[in-house]
């Protein structure tokens, strides 16, 4: 499952980073992360980094997108 910013986010520009895929970029008010590039840090990490250093804890599970592990390694393997 792809993760999501709410807004919650304060815009301190933390998780951008930290995000192994280059997820993460600017949006109009709050971070965005970008759904096809987002596997949680599956392949990286252990956990999500984004969330690990979110100071707001506004990171979440996209319910829009659910995705298994088995999925999230994949994509991850893709965009290497």
């Amino acid at each position: 499952m792809a993760l999501l910013i709410t807004d919650d986010c304060t815009g301190c520009d933390a998780c951008v980073a930290e995000c192994p895929n280059k997820a993460i970029s600017p949006g109009s008010v709050i971070y965005l992360i970008d759904p096809n590039r987002c596997t949680e840090c599956v392949g990286a990490h252990d956990e999500p980094q984004c969330k690990v250093v979110c100071p707001a804890d506004c990171i979440i599970n996209d319910p829009d997108h659910a995705e298994s592990r088995d999925q999230l390694q994949k994509k991850y393997e893709s965009l290497r």
